[in-house]
């Protein structure tokens, strides 16, 4: 859209016409200071920051889909059998880890490990959907955190950093990358309730404002304000008024990279007001597809909507999407009773495994990553009467899609589950390959800020060349 300055009058007060824009839905929270950015020149979006950026070398994958589940999933009741574990119920022992010094007694596994598909790759009873989909998986089995907090291992597996405020690894494959539409944010996160460490999990921190995921919350009105109050011609006229002050005021401050994130997002609001509601609209699938999903029709929350919305998301060109699977109230820590696994469990099970089918039979899942995690995992021996505690020594994590060896378990643990015994993946070698996969060299992703170069993987990380197809 062409901006002319005959709409310019010195009769305009600029915070009026921004009330004016406000009234109308133009800014909608979350989405100011997060979205686009023009350069200093007022340029077009092509030479956007976020336009599509060359990677440092041919790319496998072109996009991220990134599972996380909050609370610390259990490895051995999950992924990781032990059949030592089962044999060993109620003795006391040391069992290493971050427990060496400690005695428990251990607690055998509640669901019982059986193969899944034709690789033979062992999945418990928790997961039945997903056992039947490990021929197209890499799954990890010797993952390692260095923090048995949630708030700490949360934001290292989103952001590398253990205990400071970082860019998340969405913002740093934004930044990375840019994106290829231009109508909806790079990176968009669907959360119905927060995780262990909150809006950072999803914040761009030191990086330019408009590489901060967008918020994106499963119901009728997933983006609030998204649809406009006034007619569109009208908002036409908005804009263009609207960018000519802008401009003006932003000529004597060009370095204010908040101001030029603030100007381009009037713009792709106004987009969005076309795009974001047909992408969250899943009027237009098959029958067939939403019971891939264990989805009804019409429905507009749950796990199943969000994976078919990633979907739909990834297919039109959104470059990071996040899944956030329970909340800091409500989530997979089960020091109690690890019983109620089976309900969280329940909730995933079936959609993630419809998402992959799904990915795989669109095409999708040649050139996108489907990543699932956890911060970490859980002890061997029992918490309280029931439960298990926190375990960051050893956990499991999966990835499938572009460029990754398919049908494999790689990694192993003790037999007991309690310290990694092969191929340890730490969580900056977990980042450093997905990067890799994304044609980003994890050394020279970087930002200067505060006089010093960061990075994702701060001074650590390697590529784990062994799932690597």
């Amino acid at each position: 859209m062409s901006i002319n300055n005959q709409f310019v009058s010195p009769s305009f007060d600029r915070r009026a016409v921004l009330h004016s824009l406000v009234g109308g839905s133009m800014l909608f929270p979350g989405i100011v200071s997060q979205l686009l950015a023009a350069d200093q020149n007022n340029v077009t979006k092509e030479e956007s920051p976020l336009s599509p950026k060359q990677p440092h070398f041919p790319a496998k994958a072109k996009r991220v889909i990134f599972i996380f589940s909050n609370g610390g999933v259990s490895h051995m009741d999950a992924f990781d059998p032990k059949p030592e574990l089962f044999k060993a119920d109620g003795k006391m022992l040391g069992i290493g880890g971050s427990l060496s010094n400690q005695q428990r007694k251990l607690l055998k596994p509640l669901w019982d490990f059986r193969p899944g598909g034709k690789c033979g790759t062992m999945v418990s009873d928790l997961f039945p959907f997903l056992r039947e989909q490990m021929d197209d998986i890499c799954l990890i089995r010797s993952m390692k955190s260095d923090d048995n907090e949630h708030y700490q291992a949360t934001l290292a597996m989103h952001t590398g950093s253990f205990f400071f405020s970082r860019p998340s690894i969405g913002s740093w494959v934004s930044y990375g990358l840019g994106t290829v539409n231009q109508d909806l944010p790079s990176f968009m996160v669907l959360a119905q309730q927060l995780p262990y460490a909150g809006t950072q999990v999803f914040a761009n921190d030191f990086l330019p404002a408009y590489h901060q995921g967008v918020r994106v919350i499963p119901g009728v009105e997933p983006i609030a304000n998204l649809r406009p109050a006034t007619p569109r011609m009208e908002q036409e006229r908005e804009l263009a008024l609207a960018a000519s002050l802008n401009q003006s005021h932003f000529s004597s401050r060009s370095s204010q990279q908040e101001l030029a994130a603030r100007m381009q997002t009037f713009e792709t609001a106004f987009h969005m007001q076309t795009e974001a509601p047909e992408a969250f609209d899943l009027s237009s699938e098959s029958a067939e597809t939403l019971e891939l999903y264990g989805l009804k029709p019409g429905q507009t929350d749950g796990f199943g909507w969000k994976c078919l919305v990633a979907r739909r998301l990834a297919e039109r060109g959104v470059r990071f999407i996040e899944l956030i699977d329970g909340s800091s109230s409500n989530n997979w820590d089960q020091h109690a009773d690890m019983a109620e696994h089976a309900s969280h469990a329940k909730v995933i099970d079936q959609p993630i495994a419809g998402l992959l089918q799904d990915l795989k039979r669109t095409g999708l899942l040649e050139d996108t990553l489907l990543v699932w995690t956890t911060e970490f995992g859980r002890t061997p021996g029992v918490d309280g009467d029931k439960g298990r505690g926190h375990h960051s020594a050893c956990f499991s994590s999966w990835i499938a899609g572009a460029g990754i060896k398919t049908g494999i378990a790689y990694g192993k643990t003790d037999e007991l589950g309690a310290t990694v015994a092969e191929n340890q993946v730490h969580v900056h070698d977990f980042h450093a390959t997905i990067l890799h996969l994304l044609g980003l060299d994890h050394t020279r992703l970087r930002f200067r800020h505060g006089g010093r170069d960061y990075r994702l993987t701060d001074v650590h990380g390697r590529i784990v060349s062994g799932i690597l197809a």
